[in-house]
């Protein structure tokens, strides 16, 4: 089996080209996925109802965990992408690191960036996104704030895909 190194995308008017290539550069996969096939795809309808998950991203999300029913929990999902902070556990005491930056780099780049696009417009969401958007840069740095962000909405992706759900983070959190 080949190891997948790296993940390009063609643009173009009408679809994208995915296509992997092998440590040696030999290209292993090449898929096409225009727009219109996104669009009828009930997955490819359901990821961009997040914020900032664009076709891009939602053709790249729909290809790269296959059956998101295979990877066991959202957090492997979001440690394939290289967001899920690594973890340190001895005596029962887990310790939680930096971001492993492992896996899909261009998933992760994609994602991060949808982030940052999110906490620039984070004062006008009413959404529980919201608030937790506005609650991290208070505590971290926006950097670290963008890679939690990018994790949770890898999180609700996998979420998405797998369960067949629509995303909820749009429902306003009332005052109780």
């Amino acid at each position: 089996m080949n190891t997948v190194t790296l993940i390009g995308i063609d643009l173009g008017k009408h679809g994208f080209h995915l296509h992997g290539q092998d440590a040696t550069g030999r290209v292993v996969f090449r898929k096409k996925c225009s727009r219109q096939r996104l669009r009828e795809a009930e997955r490819g309808q359901r990821l961009p109802e997040l914020p900032r998950i664009g076709p891009i991203t939602a053709s790249v999300l729909m290809t790269e965990p296959g059956d998101a029913r295979q990877v066991g929990s959202a957090r492997q999902f979001a440690a394939s992408a290289g967001l899920a902070p690594r973890q340190y556990s001895t005596g029962g005491t887990p310790t939680l690191l930096g971001i492993s930056k492992r896996g899909d780099k261009n998933l992760r780049r994609l994602l991060v960036q949808g982030a940052r696009a999110v906490m620039q417009r984070i004062g006008r969401r009413t959404d529980r996104l919201g608030i937790r958007g506005r609650e991290l840069p208070a505590r971290r740095h926006s950097n670290v704030a963008a890679c939690a962000l990018a994790n949770k909405l890898a999180r609700i992706a996998w979420a998405i895909l797998a369960n067949g759900t629509h995303d909820r983070s749009e429902q306003a959190v009332g005052a109780a």
